[in-house]
């Protein structure tokens, strides 16, 4: 099917439908996090076994992105997805019947794979997109993918203090299945870009990592931002209810905060245009370590001054996090226009083995020092994804001086 051959609305309508996928099948990997507490008094796990949940399932994204992604430049992009997406709503259906964490850590792992379809629906949109709208078209699907992303806390903090976790990951397979029949009306079949092997895939994608530098300093800046990020999430709802006793739903709202960010994060787009994008993933690093020292003064002040603090500092580090990858992403597509799928596989592998590091580091750490631990190593790791940046910049100056 040729997207030239659709009209204008059922093209908005196919594009509409890609952003709720994209939304929806992220969300999948995050609705754990507000639900730990939760889980971990249902199933009598150690806050150490509940960090396992969403390390596990970012893990498993990773894995993803790394060994499924590859497949969209060899088959059908529509099949993958709906194969994705049926395994998905099978999965999230599986976890709500979990009774052991042996057996909940193995779906969070297989849902973290299946996950992966928001990763084959983005390169979806830009085929599909009208001419000269491809950009346009993307960002409306990555702003869906960035609301999955964040509010899928809000609803599942939400909807587990109202009727149970195992309530909302029944709700998420009915939203899969519901979302995937959609897909299966209105996505056309997709050309097959290449003829080579798994394999060979495979091997292109490394060859891709080792010839491009500016690549693995993307990919290391946005990990180990990833890191910060996963650390504040995968430990806030445990820490409001043994310092707060606040529940489920109020770590869900935080989501709120999250989104309100993100959201703004588009506009970096824009500002890399005029300044660079080199700029921009600086002001974002620096964002992010900057929202999270603000945290330092938490023992400082009043409860009620101690929550908006929070709040502000959700804004300030998903802000950066999401115009940095915004950034990243345009330099690293850059690299070789016809390599991005694989060069996007590369990135996203690194920054989601940074949010599976964040979710293990940010527990352990948790349960040593408390929650000035994980501020510290938010802070901390934001600083390192700063200075790969600022030292990369300094290269480019000095090659620019040389060629001068």
């Amino acid at each position: 099917m040729n997207r030239h051959s659709q009209p204008l609305n059922v093209a908005r309508w196919i594009i509409f439908v890609l952003a709720m996928g994209a939304g929806f099948s992220v969300a999948a990997i995050y609705y754990a996090q507000p639900l730990l507490p939760l889980m971990g008094s249902d199933l009598h796990l150690t806050i150490d076994g509940m960090g396992l949940v969403p390390t596990l399932t970012q893990a498993g994204y990773a894995l993803g992105i790394l060994f499924l992604l590859p497949l969209g430049d060899r088959y059908d992009r529509r099949r993958l997805i709906l194969a994705k997406c049926a395994a998905l709503a099978l999965l999230l259906l599986a976890c709500s019947f979990t009774t052991t964490l042996s057996t909940l850590l193995v779906v969070s792992l297989l849902l973290g794979m299946a996950a992966t379809m928001a990763q084959d629906i983005v390169p979806a949109a830009a085929i599909l997109a009208p001419e000269g709208k491809q950009g346009k078209t993307v960002g409306t699907v990555m702003t869906g993918l960035l609301l999955g992303i964040l509010l899928s806390r809000t609803v599942s903090g939400f909807v587990g203090a109202a009727f149970g976790w195992r309530v909302m990951f029944q709700l998420a397979a009915v939203s899969i299945a519901f979302i995937g029949t959609l897909m299966w009306f209105v996505l056309p079949r997709f050309a097959i870009h290449s003829t080579l092997s798994y394999p060979q895939l495979m091997k292109s994608m490394a060859h891709l990592w080792q010839r491009y530098p500016a690549l693995r300093r993307a990919a290391f800046a946005q990990g180990f931002l990833s890191i910060a990020f996963s650390a504040f999430w995968s430990t806030l709802a445990v820490m409001l209810l043994e310092k707060y006793q606040l529940g489920s739903a109020v770590a869900g709202t935080f989501g709120i905060a999250g989104a309100a960010g993100a959201l703004a994060a588009p506009l970096a787009g824009g500002l890399a245009d005029k300044v660079g994008a080199e700029k921009v993933t600086q002001l974002g690093a620096a964002l992010v370590s900057l929202s999270f020292a603000m945290m330092f003064v938490l023992p400082l002040v009043s409860a009620h001054t101690q929550l908006v603090i929070i709040a502000l500092a959700a804004i300030g580090f998903d802000l950066g996090l999401q115009s940095s990858l915004v950034a990243h992403q345009n330099l690293v597509y850059g690299l070789e226009p016809q390599a991005r799928g694989r060069l996007n596989a590369l990135l996203f592998t690194v920054v989601f083995i940074g949010m599976a590091l964040g979710s293990v580091l940010g527990s352990k750490l948790y349960m040593v020092a408390g929650w000035s631990g994980v501020v510290a190593l938010a802070t901390v790791t934001g600083v390192i994804a700063l200075v790969i940046r600022l030292i990369d910049n300094r290269r480019m100056q000095a090659a620019a001086r040389n060629v001068g």
